[in-house]
């Protein structure tokens, strides 16, 4: 959020009596015009392409590159409070065959110096999807007809949530920040079950006399999040999905409206817990066991992963001048 400048004009004091034209001239120095102003209306937007779709340690894109893009109109009510509602896109690959993550989202972002709050709902949309179930028929859940997968994965046609969630972000200087982000979903994934994570997270920047005149600049970031979920429905057999951890870390490189960022992520899910957690279409074995996976069949989609990502971010304001 842009911080609305004003300039102060110096005070001119006349030391003595009268002064002549000429020491007057002299002295006095015009002040420069103000500022202008932050608009009112603002809109980013941007697009990137990653080597991997991560959510929260688990990829959506079957660990294929995926494209991204978003538009976010914004309204600075004043200098400390912006309200913004936007859009983004994604490409997935999902088991039901969904092939995009459409999102609509908005919120509020007050800041109190170098503290700054979001506050808003995201809701994830999957259109395109087929119900998947091995019953072909579901018990009335499915459309009779529906596929089955050998691997005996199964997954409603419509996995569309929303989350309420709060972000706070404290800049202690130039170089480092620290925050916090809190996620809460009654209904993740449509799975019946609900969820809820949180994470902190941390930025090191580094000092732009590093590269000179070039305009490059680079950062190191990192996240340590946690994701509690509950009970899922019948269709996925009443299951008590597995709590688990995520972490990534990654060093960034900018340069004008582009980043490149390159990223390790990871989680502590077993491949069996993952594979009833994620329905796994290309999830395979017999030995992964677990209280939740009672078919043995195991996921990498949780594993470890490395990801490459190019973007570019502008503002209306600041790049269409």
């Amino acid at each position: 959020m842009k911080t609305v400048g004003f300039a102060v004009a110096a005070a001119i004091a006349l030391a003595g009596g009268a002064a002549s034209a000429a020491d007057f001239s002299a002295k006095y120095t015009k002040a420069p015009p103000p500022s202008p102003a932050a608009p009112a209306w603002d809109i980013a937007f941007g697009s990137g392409i990653m080597s991997d779709y991560v959510f929260r340690g688990v990829t959506q894109s079957n660990h294929n590159p995926s494209v991204t893009a978003y538009f976010e109109p914004r309204y600075n009510i004043n200098p400390n409070l912006q309200l913004y509602a936007g859009s983004s896109f994604a490409s997935v690959s999902l088991t039901n065959r969904a092939a995009a993550e459409v999102d609509i989202y908005g919120g509020v972002r007050p800041t109190f110096g170098p503290l700054a709050l979001d506050l808003g709902v995201w809701g994830y949309l999957y259109p395109g999807g087929q119900c998947i179930d091995t019953v072909q028929g579901g018990g009335n859940l499915c459309p009779l007809g529906s596929n089955a997968f050998v691997n005996g994965n199964v997954m409603k046609k419509d996995v569309s949530f929303y989350e309420v969630y709060g972000k706070a972000n404290y800049t202690f200087n130039d170089y480092f920040s620290l925050g916090g982000n809190l996620f809460y979903s009654p209904n993740f994934l449509n799975s019946g079950a609900n969820g809820t994570y949180a994470s902190v997270v941390g930025k090191v920047t580094a000092p732009s006399a590093w590269f000179g005149t070039s305009g490059v600049g680079a950062y190191v970031s990192g996240e340590f999040g946690r994701q509690w979920l509950g009970t899922s429905d019948t269709f996925y057999a009443t299951t008590d999905f597995a709590d688990y951890n995520t972490w990534n870390i990654g060093i960034g490189f900018t340069w004008e409206v582009f980043t490149l960022d390159l990223r390790y992520s990871d989680t502590d899910l077993s491949k069996g817990d993952c594979n009833a957690f994620t329905s796994d279409f290309r999830a395979a074995g017999t030995t992964f066991v677990t209280p939740i996976n009672s078919t043995g069949v195991g996921s990498n989609w949780c594993a470890s992963t490395f990801i490459a990502k190019l973007s570019a971010d502008l503002t209306a304001a600041t790049n269409l001048k």
